[in-house]
């Protein structure tokens, strides 16, 4: 059975992001829906799953995907040459 609940540092590692990231989403009040209980931050796994839906480009569509961004490098991304 899959839990309902995944924290913040899960989340980072599902998505390769720092957890930093996370926080400075939740800050700038961008990022998927979060919870917070007892000074503890949770995100419902439903809501990390739409985000990832409503997210999703498909590279037939109009979509310009961006160049990686300086984070992103040394975790195997690299710009094209």
């Amino acid at each position: 059975m899959e839990k309902p609940f995944i924290n913040q540092d899960e989340l980072a590692g599902r998505w390769h992001l720092s957890p930093r990231t996370l926080e400075r989403w939740r800050w700038e009040k961008i990022g998927p829906t979060y919870l917070k209980v007892g000074g503890r931050v949770l995100y419902r796994l439903s809501d990390i799953e739409v985000f990832e839906l409503e997210n999703t480009k498909s590279l037939n569509s109009d979509f310009t995907p961006a160049l990686p961004t300086m984070a992103f490098q040394g975790r195997g991304f690299s710009y094209p040459h």
